[in-house]
């Protein structure tokens, strides 16, 4: 066929050029299932004849609520060939938040993961008027299940209605609906077309090449425009899927997988980061020397071997005898690691592209389908600190304040059912607001300063940029995550949700009893420890950025607890408003 504008074409594209034998698989009963692309375009196809028997037709929404699996991706691309609109939903929301989006996007049908999310919306058939069908993918009593649909697309084929429905898309009509995370307020459904996708795709082949020999882990959700794209480029270049059972075993799976390409989120890579630290701790005399002498060369590294011919002399020794298990912890293959949804510490990009795991950050937003901007493994293509150059046929502007705009084929249609917030946004010249506050540094690579609804100023007037400070202090091994807070105020204080397993061995050796500790503040020996960190960190900033005071949280936060969007972001107003006598502690309000 000739070359695809429409996501549903690349299913036949890559069956034609490619014929994968795993073009996607799973975990089933503990053994890897491999689905061809012949497969794959087979049951797509009665999926679509399914839906189509069960009444859906071009325009109709749906939504899958689940964690990433082989039945997602037929689903959607069944979705996608009878031009419906897949809204999927993240599958880790509370039950008001399923029920507002899933009202409205106006779903008629909705596919549940597990039982878990089943019982959370199994009552809302009777509450919202558009939804007329529940179907689960894992087997669940008293529902029914996926495998329903494709038994009735075989039984009753509708190849021509099908057909009929594909020749009335055009590439400029909405192909989803991307409910961003919300930070603040509701969500809202992001539209984007089949155009502002391809845009993405054929900027993504002079940023990041792949070939049909290449095979890719999946675990970041497929209902997150950043995934979503990326499996959709996958098979359009033919490159094999292979879905992580969770983060949990996700370890286990970058073992037997072995991918050669893997997108991220910083908040995982700096989990990774610890547990390695963490055992390089356990190490004992010469070894733990050679370990952590590696280590501080890696986080020393500069590109294109700027650190001169005796560092880089050292850093082969270095990958020899020690970087080499890292790699051989994710598989021992993979070539591309590609980080975005959140700012990453620059020392993490350096000491694993340093150990030959070569960290690409990009940065972009559910709006920007998602790409703005993204470092590449091209020329010199990669600049520490920055989040790239700017994507092929996308323009960017700074406002007077700073703030990123950004024009271009992957610039959302809008937001579904809100033309007053899309045009808070969206200017008459297409112009997008990001809300983002950058800079271009070095040879045209554009830095991210700070969010700029999250920068603050101080009872005297000063500016600071919370992103910024945060992502220092995380260097600590002492914190998990942090939240910079002191609008108005004086000074800057922050709430600290501690690494509990590094605090726990920290007390053990300096004969802690943390089970008996039920305020963390009120424990002198932890306090000191912890200031001491904050202290170090905050001589890299000017004296009025520096955190004057501090509250430790006694619990992490979390999607479930309310802390943070599905993306891990944090809601910043939320938090402020659960801990407010943490905060009147720290600013002495009472």
């Amino acid at each position: 066929m000739d070359k695809p504008t429409k996501i549903f074409e690349i299913c036949e594209f890559s069956l034609n050029n490619f014929n994968k034998k795993d073009l996607i698989s799973g975990k089933e009963n503990g053994i890897w299932k491999k689905y061809s692309a012949t497969e794959y375009n087979n049951l797509s196809n009665l999926i679509s004849y399914g839906l189509i028997n069960l009444g859906i037709n071009k325009g109709d929404k749906l939504s899958i609520i689940s964690s990433n699996r082989v039945e997602w991706s037929i689903v959607d691309m069944g979705i996608s060939k009878i031009g419906g609109v897949n809204a999927p939903i993240y599958p880790n929301i509370t039950s008001k938040d399923y029920e507002y989006i899933i009202r409205d996007a106006g779903s008629k049908v909705v596919f549940a993961g597990s039982l878990e999310i089943y019982n959370k919306i199994n009552h809302l058939v009777e509450k919202i008027d558009t939804l007329e069908h529940i179907f689960s993918f894992d087997q669940i009593d008293n529902c029914r299940n996926w495998r329903e649909i494709l038994e009735i697309g075989e039984k009753n084929p509708k190849y021509d209605q099908m057909k009929k429905n594909q020749e009335q898309i055009k590439s400029s009509d909405l192909f989803t609906l991307i409910y961003t995370s919300g930070t603040t307020g509701n969500p809202k459904g992001v539209m984007l077309s089949h155009d502002n996708l391809f845009g993405q795709f054929y900027g993504l082949r002079e940023y990041l090449p792949l070939y049909s020999s290449d095979r890719a882990i999946s675990f970041l959700p497929l209902c997150h425009v950043f995934e979503r794209v990326v499996e959709y480029y996958y098979i359009l270049n033919g490159v094999s899927i292979y879905y992580a059972e969770s983060i949990d075993k996700l370890g286990d799976n970058l073992k037997e997988i072995s991918p050669s390409i893997m997108c991220t989120v910083p908040r995982l890579l700096e989990k990774l980061y610890d547990k390695i630290i963490a055992k390089g701790e356990d190490l004992t005399g010469f070894k733990k020397k050679l370990f952590f002498w590696a280590v501080n060369l890696g986080l020393q590294h500069e590109l294109y071997g700027k650190n001169g011919f005796w560092y880089e002399f050292k850093l082969k020794i270095a990958n020899k005898l020690i970087f080499k298990k890292w790699r051989e912890a994710l598989g021992g293959n993979l070539r591309y690691v590609f980080s975005g949804a959140a700012a990453l510490q620059t020392r993490l990009a350096k000491v694993f592209t340093a150990a030959n795991i070569p960290v690409y950050e990009g940065y972009g937003l559910s709006e920007t389908s998602p790409v703005i901007s993204a470092n590449t493994i091209k020329g010199r293509g990669k600049c520490y600190g920055s989040v790239g150059k700017i994507m092929p046929g996308i323009k960017v502007k700074f406002s007077n304040e700073g703030e990123i705009l950004c024009k271009g084929h992957n610039v959302m249609m809008g937001y579904f059912n809100k033309p007053e917030l899309t045009s808070q946004v969206l200017d008459k010249d297409g112009w997008f607001s990001t809300g983002d506050v950058g800079t271009m540094i070095e040879d045209n690579f554009l830095k991210i300063t700070d969010r700029k609804k999250e920068i603050f100023k101080t009872s005297g007037g000063l500016y600071i940029e919370p992103q910024v400070m945060e992502n220092v202090f995380k260097e600590s091994k002492f914190i998990e995550q942090i939240m910079v807070i002191g609008e108005g105020e004086k000074m800057p204080g922050a709430f600290i949700v501690p690494d509990f397993n590094f605090l726990n061995t920290w007390c053990e050796a300096n004969n802690i009893d943390l089970s008996k500790v039920n305020d963390l503040n009120s424990n002198n020996l932890i306090m000191n420890a912890f200031q001491t960190d904050i202290d170090d960190l905050n001589s890299r900033f000017a004296s009025y950025k520096r955190i004057k005071k501090f509250k430790l949280m006694n619990s992490s936060w979390s999607v479930e607890t309310g802390e943070l969007t599905a993306t891990m972001k944090l809601k910043r107003k939320i938090i402020i408003s659960k801990y407010s006598e943490d905060y009147s502690y720290i600013y002495k309000k009472k």
